[in-house]
């Protein structure tokens, strides 16, 4: 085995995804010796870029908001974030197709308000005391509590009552159906805690803070796609000092006593040592597969194999040798069977079978023709299909999944797709969980339900040992870009705090 020796203020960060660049950023700026370990040959995690010819695809998130925290980055360096990233506004901020062909240019309240007045007059009203009630979700839900950290039952306590007083307990559907009454409409504005992985019929009302934030902040693009963004925060972490290793997978993470952390070893064999390690990997990967068997406890292991796991998602990435002006940046498409199609997906575990989808269809270069060939368009389609609880099996229906999706984009959004069609891609949950470790091909990580929520989600440090913490979609205050930077945000801080 080759060791690497131990230094008082070095820092491992496992996982090179935006979570774990964020959080190896600020301990780097702490004046820690921070190394990055990533698994794969790639920086980025599920936000990684990747190139086909003349195409060139995002991998996952794509939808910036709160453009601030990723300002606070370059702040720390003394830098300038306009100096390095091009952030364009979006508008709208999606396009929202419905099954009757007609759509929804989903965008700022006074755009939104009279699309609505379009749909239903009446709706108008309820809409605008919607908007106004969800004010203090998110001050309380987002300004306060996105960066505050839940490690004990009495922190959750003192804001309890704040958060049922708000509607905490009520589902994101059921909070807008109490003011909207138009079933289109109810489907545009609960739509959101899909793009989290949570089901609109089950989470917590306290994600309506997503649309504040759009509110307070916009949509923004980074020119170059969100490969730009990983390729401006790797670089801004070499800069300060930062050291980054490709396919350098964890093994195991390492202990000196039964519950303090000494470091890592590599599938290779080498050792580095640490005795704070810091893990972008899946929170459910991190416990179950590289903690010593002899550290983890039969409680702790039973709740993260049953916990509730978000949706997994079915992606195909594609190019044609022709342009389609008609479509927008994002663009949701929302099938019939709204609440049936969810119902298979969460509860039932059932493959779409019946060729009504939605879904999500990304086209960076509407926007950015950087990233496709003069003539062609740069595509992904996400749609949200079950986790691998559903033992459905992706070698037998990958190609006629595929065939169904892509039969319906040609159908209603692409004409003459298959003619054009010059390249692709398909990630499946087997892919997931394989490539990327996610536990049950769960790409979200846990759901977001109130019960897997603030105290109730797996917290920042692991509460079993010393010097292991945890950053991404899986811990407070959970998925989407805002969510995952805010948690290497309060997690350096926990760091700190301790330090002290």
């Amino acid at each position: 085995m080759i060791h690497i020796q131990n230094h008082e203020k070095r820092v491992i960060v496992i996982g090179a995804g935006l979570g774990g660049l964020a959080a190896a950023i600020r301990m780097q700026a702490l004046g820690y010796k921070v190394s990055i370990l990533e698994k794969t040959d790639r920086l980025g995690g599920k936000a990684s870029v990747f190139k086909k010819g003349n195409y060139i695809f995002d991998g996952g998130p794509t939808a910036v908001t709160a453009p601030y925290l990723i300002e606070e980055l370059f702040s720390l360096n003394n830098e300038k974030m306009s100096n390095f990233l091009e952030l364009k506004p979006v508008k709208p901020y999606f396009r929202i197709y419905f099954n009757d062909g007609s759509h929804f240019d989903y965008s700022t309240i006074e755009e939104n308000i009279q699309q609505i007045k379009a749909i239903d007059s009446n709706d108008a009203e309820g809409y605008k005391k919607m908007i106004k009630s969800i004010e203090p979700i998110f001050q309380k839900g987002f300004m306060e509590l996105s960066d505050k950290s839940f490690e004990s039952f009495w922190s959750m306590l003192k804001i309890a009552p704040a958060l049922l007083k708000l509607g905490a307990y009520k589902s994101v559907y059921s909070y807008v159906s109490k003011y909207i009454k138009s079933d289109k409409l109810r489907m545009v504005f609960s739509y959101h805690p899909l793009l989290i992985g949570g089901n609109p019929f089950k989470i917590t009302a306290i994600y309506m803070l997503i649309q504040a934030v759009e509110k307070e902040w916009g949509v923004w693009f980074v020119r170059g796609g969100t490969g730009k963004l990983v390729e401006e925060l790797a670089a801004l972490f070499i800069r300060m000092g930062g050291n980054i290793q490709l396919n350098s997978e964890v093994k195991e993470v390492l202990f000196s006593t039964k519950k303090k952390v000494s470091g890592v070893i590599l599938q290779n064999g080498k050792i580095l040592n640490s005795n704070i390690v810091i893990s972008n990997a899946p929170v459910a990967t991190t416990y179950l597969k590289l903690i010593p068997k002899a550290k983890k406890t039969r409680i702790r292991e039973f709740k993260y194999r049953h916990s509730i796991y978000s949706m997994s998602v079915f992606m195909i990435y594609f190019g044609t040798n022709r342009l389609y002006p008609d479509l927008h940046l994002h663009n949701i498409i929302l099938g019939k069977r709204y609440k049936g199609l969810i119902d298979e997906i969460f509860n039932k575990k059932q493959l779409n079978q019946q060729g009504d989808f939605s879904a999500y269809l990304y086209v960076p270069s509407r926007i950015d023709r950087s990233l496709a060939p003069p003539e062609g368009e740069t595509f992904y389609i996400l749609v949200p299909v079950p986790n691998q609880d559903s033992n459905i099996n992706w070698e037998e229906e990958k190609i006629p999944f595929r065939n169904l999706i892509m039969g319906f984009l040609e159908k209603n959004f692409l004409p003459n797709l298959s003619k054009h069609l010059a390249t692709e891609k398909i990630l499946t949950p087997k892919d997931f969980e394989e490539r990327y470790l996610d536990y049950k091909g769960a790409v979200f990580s846990l759901a977001p339900t109130f019960t897997q929520s603030a105290f109730f989600r797996p917290h920042n440090r692991f509460e079993d040992f010393t010097g292991l913490y945890i950053v991404g979609a899986g811990t407070h205050p959970g998925g989407g870009i805002p969510g995952v930077f805010s948690s290497a945000k309060l997690t350096t801080d926990i760091i700190s705090n301790l330090k002290k």
